[in-house]
């Protein structure tokens, strides 16, 4: 009887991979799901698992010891979760936090070390996926520093938005102020001028994308500027 042959696997960052590499891949991961809430890992905790979002995503929060927090990063189907493995590093820099409920492939922190010894391909393509990763986290200090919570507000839902793969998704006062850093006042004012301008709909963290086009205008040129570099690597 012949082998079934998995199905396309919906991480981007392993669908980029040879087909055999990528199958292989597929069947060393589990299916598991991605409970809104959910800590995947704490910052200095020893990385078990590593994950590929299918669907949903994960926020990359930094926790200072006065206990304010500041997402830094965002990983939804086009990445991973654990790519400090790579680097040779087995503990976690940030906080791994479900933001969007979906589902990953999971593999464990051992197996996946192997298949990175194993696969030349594999290894490259991470390489080119932590430049991207690192240039996201590079373009949110800067523009944490020098734009305005309005565009900032503007570029985090664009990037919400392509993860979610939905106009509509929830975000709670308290996780946007952990986005950018800023009083839920700030955040208020901030929601209030999209809404105003009719590009989005906020009401008790539900959150709708009324205009893309006019979110992308109302954006700092931080959004435009991380998409443009994924697109160099993986198209």
């Amino acid at each position: 009887m012949p082998h079934a042959t998995p199905a396309p696997v919906a991480n981007r960052l392993l669908g980029a991979l040879p087909r055999q590499v990528q199958q292989r891949m597929q069947q060393r991961c589990e299916p598991v799901e991605l409970v809104y809430g959910e800590v995947l890992c704490e910052s200095g905790e020893h990385i078990r698992h590593v994950y590929f979002p299918t669907s949903g995503f994960i926020s990359l929060v930094t926790v200072l010891k006065s206990k304010s927090s500041l997402e830094v990063g965002l990983i939804g189907d086009e990445g991973m979760l654990g790519v400090s493995l790579a680097l040779g590093v087995d503990t976690s820099p940030v906080r791994a936090l479900v933001q969007g409920s979906g589902s990953a492939l999971r593999m464990p922190a051992a197996i996946f070390r192997s298949e990175l010894e194993r696969s030349p391909a594999l290894r490259h393509d991470l390489d080119r996926y932590i430049h991207v990763l690192l240039a996201q986290l590079a373009q949110t200090a800067a523009c944490t520093c020098f734009h305005v919570i309005e565009a900032r507000l503007a570029r985090w839902l664009l990037m919400t938005h392509d993860r979610a793969h939905a106009d509509h998704f929830y975000l709670t006062h308290a996780l946007l102020s952990e986005m950018l850093g800023v009083r839920r006042s700030g955040v208020t004012r901030a929601a209030g001028e999209l809404q105003k301008r009719k590009l989005i709909h906020y009401s008790r963290g539900d959150v709708t994308i009324l205009d893309r086009k006019g979110l992308e205008r109302a954006s700092c040129e931080c959004y435009a500027a991380v998409v443009a570099d994924y697109g160099r690597f993986f198209g």
